[in-house]
């Protein structure tokens, strides 16, 4: 049975689902950032898929990346599976800038998670929300 990797539980908060991946968000209000987690077990990389789930994964990797290239007015939307500090195969998905604290490097490492408070959570999935609606069930907090 899937189960959330404890690492991804503790630094994320779950926003919904699509068909085959849930959808988080870091816990990190410098980086609109969001994560997919294909409800599988015991996959690690993407090539472990099978075809179908590969495909749905690409469909809800490119809904959600122009969803927050849409939704944010992001310069760059990087998308990365690395995968080296928590195996279960999960995909970055963030919104960056030309002037966010990180710019140009990668996010990894760079700065301290700044979490969010309840109504800034609430005011970046509304805004998600409102470009990316059709293809996801929102968690029950965020319905």
């Amino acid at each position: 049975m899937f189960s959330l990797h404890p690492q991804l539980a503790d630094d994320c908060v779950v926003i919904g689902q699509f068909e085959l991946s849930t959808l988080l968000v870091m816990n990190d209000r410098q980086f609109p950032w969001f994560i997919l987690v294909p409800q599988r077990e015991d996959v690690s990389e993407i090539f472990q898929l099978d075809k179908g789930d590969r495909e749905q994964l690409l469909k809800e990797s490119c809904w959600l990346a122009e969803a927050l290239k849409d939704a944010f007015a992001a310069h760059k939307i990087n998308v990365a599976a690395l995968g080296n500090m928590v195996s279960q195969l999960h995909i970055h998905h963030i919104a960056r800038y030309r002037d966010d604290p990180a710019w140009p490097a990668p996010v990894w490492g760079k700065l301290a998670a700044v979490p969010y408070t309840g109504d800034q959570l609430d005011e970046r999935v509304a805004r998600l929300k409102t470009v990316l609606s059709a293809d996801l069930t929102y968690a029950e907090r965020f319905q």
